[in-house]
């Protein structure tokens, strides 16, 4: 077991890994920017270094920082949590070199699943279902119209090296097909410096999927179940749930060892996510592999009973999985809510500044993951999620009644918060009948909107 981890991260996730790592008897060093000084996971951890300034490129993405810092802390492992680095190939590579456990995949393994041309590839030859076009990267405009008309319109063009929805762009005929390819590429290029991109059938307001696996480094990989998380507005996740209100016992087991099949695929170990487009009708498609822990984890740790951040620093430590597939339980129902500094009325536009009071909301089955206190002051150098509501019910509707009573209680004053918009969401009679898709939000949006009075 490692006798003491660098943690290359912040916010919530940092504070849950440093109290998954105290829970483990394992020492931890925090990273930090000069806007973090003053952050929880600083205060707690046992020892804590800056690292520069708050841009991210001189401090969280800093490798030659970060490593300086686990030299001088004489760190056995870096957990990078989510984001930064914690998908990137390079950053996993050095580590080894240093002879320093990353604590996630190794990079051949990021490297294939990070690339979605080349993982599209591997889940092919691995039988795994994929959404219809291109077999690999679209070279020009010509290549690209050739292969929308062979799969028909509308399509998406992605950016091989994408995330969090940028570098896509949809397409309904030629004309919008050649606009929409060069700034798929250019805005991929800007983001990524990759502007590589490829096509597929673009699938109208699908069910947005995922599967939770947990892998060792000797083969043994299993699934704990599905995330629905399909309430998103611009490829962002607002609201997680699981089961999926659409989940049959005979789908989670097909969908499941689909995701086990393009675990094995790259040899993966760690934690990971496969992500699913479901178009019903028990049809669905390989979207892509997060090789990493996952924002919404904790619903699936309340399902399952198993502590996931546990288990990845286990895997990456060498021991083998506990569990096999038939031991793995699924338990009531879970959502969680992402509590965003961000103010839903003036088109989600960031809410930076000092939080003059913090109440979070409590009793049975809450649970709240979040670093943030009265008196904190939220930067706005980085990702606006400032907590996570995570509430447990015996069933579904025990658990939306707790999601209604805790945001009810929920209270953030100093700075505008998502809180508004998930209180009207989990008051619809849609929502609790779990009619929805990743279309939802812009549909009810504008009775979001009209109701703004009765949320304030």
């Amino acid at each position: 077991m490692f006798g003491k981890i660098l943690i290359a991260n912040r916010g919530e996730i940092a504070l849950r890994i440093i109290r998954a790592c105290k829970e483990l008897g394992i020492k931890t060093v925090m990273v930090y920017s000069t806007a973090d000084a003053e952050s929880l996971p600083v205060m707690l951890a046992d020892e804590a270094i800056c690292i520069g300034p708050p841009p991210s490129l001189e401090s969280y993405l800093n490798y030659k920082q970060i490593l300086s810092a686990a030299e001088i802390c004489d760190v056995d492992a870096i957990h990078p949590g989510y984001g930064f680095l914690s998908e990137n190939a390079e950053f996993a590579e050095i580590c080894k070199t240093c002879n320093i456990e990353f604590i996630g995949p190794a990079s051949d393994q990021i490297t294939a699943m990070g690339d979605k041309a080349t993982a599209k590839k591997k889940m092919i030859l691995a039988k795994v279902p994929v959404t219809p076009g291109s077999e690999g990267l679209v070279s020009d405009e010509n290549e690209a119209k050739r292969i929308s008309k062979k799969i028909g319109y509308p399509v998406i063009i992605k950016a091989t090296a994408g995330g969090g929805g940028r570098g896509m762009r949809i397409a309904h005929n030629d004309a919008t097909l050649i606009m929409n390819y060069h700034a798929a590429r250019s805005e991929a290029e800007k983001a990524f410096k990759n502007g590589a991109v490829y096509i597929e059938k673009y699938v109208e307001n699908p069910r947005h999927i995922e599967f939770q696996i947990l892998a060792d480094k000797y083969g043994n990989v299993v699934h704990l179940g599905e995330r629905d998380c399909s309430i998103q507005r611009r490829h962002q996740k607002l609201i997680e749930e699981t089961p999926s209100p659409v989940m049959k016992p005979k789908l989670r087991d097909v969908m499941g060892a689909a995701a086990i099949k393009a675990a094995k695929a790259v040899n993966y170990s760690s934690v990971g996510t496969i992500e699913f487009l479901y178009a019903g009708v028990d049809t669905f498609y390989f979207m892509e592999m997060n090789t990493r822990i996952q924002v919404e984890h904790p619903i699936t740790e309340q399902l399952t009973g198993i502590d996931l951040v546990k288990a990845q620093i286990l895997s990456a430590a060498g021991e083998k999985l506990p569990w096999r597939q038939k031991d793995i339980q699924f338990k009531g129902h879970c959502i969680e809510c992402r509590i965003n500094a961000e103010n839903p009325y003036m088109n989600f536009a960031p809410s930076p500044g000092k939080v003059d009071l913090f109440i979070p909301p409590g009793g049975p089955g809450i649970r709240v993951d979040t670093h943030v206190y009265s008196g904190y002051k939220i930067s706005p150098h980085y990702d606006s999620m400032i907590a996570k509501l995570i509430c447990f019910g015996k069933d579904r509707a025990e658990a939306i009644a707790k999601c209604k009573r805790a945001l009810d209680e929920f209270h953030i004053s100093g700075v505008k918060t998502t809180i508004p918009l998930l209180k009207y969401i989990v008051s619809r009679e849609d929502f609790a009948s779990g009619v929805y898709d990743t279309g939802y939000i812009e549909r009810i949006f504008d009775q979001f909107m009209s109701a703004r009075k009765d949320l304030e």
